[in-house]
């Protein structure tokens, strides 16, 4: 056959070069020169090794979606065993196991799927099989990731327990999070992450685990390209951590994954949301049951999916399903207490789990229940923009507690009933309380809603503030406003319950002007040293839906005495979604004013690009929906690409918000976004602890 007449499976992937190949990782005894041959010819490149001993975290290091283990020779148990050698760092890395076994074996591939193979090639095999099974693994591997990612970033770093730590050249500085400190502050109680740099990390591992941690740091510093290693907990070896470095211009970071506790409820998880589903709620409900504490669950039913699938496509529900469990993550961080549960029961239906101390009453754990409740039926309500229609759904919701006497079953059916109570209620459903032995009742959530009015005279309602950064340079250029409810009972609430509480009262044009008027008083005080930074005040609808809301905003801007080109006004979508044309216009004048103009949570739903086009922006900020998409799916990537360079061709600058890791912001970069905010610089802070922030980030 000519030279260039057969182009094979990986022509399927694309011309490679070695440099841009695909990594392959093989583990074999003796067919490591025959197979990282043939794997070269069929476009990978190779990544080979022979011992077990240190085969998960060359595999790790090597950042392989695919490890290929060769058995043939071995006897049964040695196949076994070589193969487990890999399954959890497989497993942890969301890939795919290749195992070349001899057709003697044949008989044993059921146990071998059970150690973690996920494909074979069984006795003699030609060039094109192999390739066949490289690409059908590949493709396996990259739709894991895919669909997992997602999950993966919501239990490990999708919240203020993220473990992170992050090195700076420069000042010698180790910033480290706060569930970082409290674990290493466990394993050594001497550790002080402001006078220890990253070899005091290293120094905690046991010897044969330091090679591993030295030799990934010196490849990320070396060839300024992401490592991993795996490692167990000093002092508890049966934990893991897998610690995910990055390289960056002021030095390297890292992201540690507990992989025990990923391990634990990642695999009964709902494929399409990455909540947990069913059995693993069971699981959650009967190990609180079986501590002597009390479970409250809230059960929440979603009517009218199926007019949206019908009148849509299934597409736009499957989005909204997705919306949803992006929504009850969100809630739940903030305002759901130690541990809650988040779960996908059905295909319209998702739970949600408090635990409670013993001790407490029925009408303790019901007010508790009650609190979130309503705030996230009414978060739910809330209108989504399909980018062509508006759609509404409606939700309703069921409330049970448990008993010492309860098994899971049990109180998981009385939240059924209740949530089918409430459903037969029609408009008056809302939500339904069922107790042990008894019919349900109604809901009644007057308390809150005066709590609320009350919140501004007994100066409860604080305001923090979330630093923003150049991506390229790491400059920190201006604030987001953010709002806390510090409540007596309930305790901490965050922007997005507190705007619920207050929708559902008619108190959101009071509480917003209170918001917006504390915000720009601290900034009018801040000191010289954060002169320079631009502030951003969320808007809501209901603001902008006032009469005199230009003249109101510029006015209560020049009282503070901050100069008008410092502050920046921004418009989440569902103040967007009707009469376009005016909100135009009210932009317009905003910006002859001085102001500056954002779309806050760009890209949640279906975003109208429209609006890119239609409305007179300065600033377009990202969801954090979609940053962890950039990192997780080429398919988000490409999207996220798109929505920048259309941006940036209309002269509006692209900020994204929710950036937790290192690969992300330098995702970022890549695409050309312009500034960032997130965990990963700093969380919402006070206006002392900013000020204190720009001093040591200045020195």
């Amino acid at each position: 056959m000519p030279v260039g007449q057969e182009v094979g499976i990986a022509g399927l992937l694309g011309d490679r070069t070695v440099l841009d190949a695909p990594p392959l990782f093989i583990l074999s005894m003796a067919g490591r020169e025959e197979l990282s041959a043939l794997a070269m010819e069929c476009g990978w490149k190779p990544v080979a090794a022979r011992a077990r001993s240190s085969a998960e975290n060359r595999f790790l290091a090597s950042l392989s979606r695919t490890a290929l283990v060769d058995v043939r020779g071995m006897t049964e148990d040695e196949a076994l065993d070589y193969v487990r050698s890999l399954t959890d760092a497989v497993d942890a890395s969301n890939s795919t196991m290749i195992v070349t076994i001899d057709a003697a074996l044949e008989a044993v591939l059921l146990r071998l799927v059970g150690a973690g193979a996920t494909h074979f090639l069984v006795g003699e095999f030609t060039r094109s099989q192999f390739e066949a099974v490289l690409v059908a693994a590949d493709r396996i591997a990259q739709k894991l990731l895919d669909n997992l990612a997602e999950q993966r970033n919501r239990d490990t770093l999708g919240r203020g327990g993220a473990m992170l730590w992050r090195w700076r050249r420069s000042d010698r500085d180790l910033a480290i999070s706060p569930p970082l400190v409290r674990l290493m502050g466990t394993l050594a109680p001497d550790f002080n992450p402001y006078r220890q740099g990253p070899s005091a990390l290293v120094r905690m591992l046991g010897r044969s685990e330091r090679r591993d941690a030295v030799t990934a740091i010196r490849d990320l510093v070396q060839g300024l390209k992401p490592a991993v290693f795996i490692h167990s907990v000093p002092g508890e070896p049966g934990r893991r951590l897998i610690q995910h470095l990055y390289p960056d211009q002021a030095g390297f970071s890292g992201e540690v994954e507990d992989f025990n506790a990923r391990r634990g409820d990642g695999r009964d998880r709902d494929a399409m949301t990455g909540l947990v589903a069913r059995r693993s709620a069971l699981s959650w409900i009967g190990d609180a049951i079986a501590a002597g504490e009390r479970v409250t669950l809230l059960m929440v039913g979603i009517s009218g999916l199926n007019h949206v699938n019908i009148a849509f496509g299934r597409h736009v529900g499957d989005a909204m399903i997705n919306r949803v469990a992006s929504r009850l993550t969100t809630m739940m961080m903030s305002v759901g207490g130690r541990n809650p549960l988040v779960a996908r029961i059905a295909g319209a239906e998702f739970l949600i789990g408090i635990r409670g101390d013993s001790q407490m009453s029925d009408k303790a754990l019901i007010d508790r229940a009650g609190f979130i409740a309503p705030q996230i039926l009414g978060d739910i309500d809330r209108p989504f923009n399909t980018g062509e229609h508006v759609v509404r759904v409606t939700a309703r919701g069921g409330i049970a507690v448990s008993n010492a006497d309860d098994t899971p079953e049990g109180v998981l059916l009385r939240t059924s009933s209740a949530l089918a109570d409430a459903r037969r209620g029609g408009a008056q459903g809302g939500v339904r309380v069922r107790v042990a032995g008894g019919e349900s009742t109604a809901l009644h959530h007057e308390r809150i809603d005066s709590d609320l009015r009350l919140a501004l005279e007994r100066d409860e309602i604080t305001i923090l503030f979330q630093p923003q950064y150049t991506v390229v340079g790491d400059q920190m250029v201006g604030v987001e406003a953010l709002v806390r409810w510090r409540h007596p009972v309930h305790g901490e609430i965050g922007a997005g319950a507190l705007f619920a509480i207050a929708e559902r009262s008619d108190f959101v044009v009071p509480l917003s002007d209170h918001i917006h008027a504390r915000a720009l008083g601290e900034v009018a005080r801040w000191p010289l040293s954060l002169a320079h930074l631009r502030i951003s005040l969320n808007v809501t609808a209901a603001d902008m839906a006032q009469p005199d809301f230009v003249e109101a905003v510029l006015a209560q801007v020049d009282r503070s005495g901050i100069d008008r080109r410092r502050v920046t006004l921004e418009i989440t979508e569902s103040g967007l979604i009707e009469q376009l044309n005016e909100v135009s216009h009210m932009l317009t004048r905003l910006r002859f004013g001085g102001l500056s103009v954002a779309i806050d949570d760009f890209g949640t739903g279906y975003s109208n690009l429209t609006y890119l086009r239609s409305l007179p922006l300065d600033y377009l900020k990202l969801d954090g929906s979609l940053v962890r998409d950039v990192a997780a799916s080429p398919r988000g990537r490409v999207i996220l690409r798109a929505i920048i360079e259309m941006a940036r061709s209309l002269d509006i600058k692209v900020v994204a918000e929710g950036v937790e890791t290192e690969q992300q912001r330098m995702l970022l970069e890549g695409k050309g976004c312009e500034y960032f905010q997130g965990f990963l610089r700093s969380p919402p802070i006070s206006s002392a602890a900013l000020a204190a922030l720009v001093e040591s980030e200045a020195g």
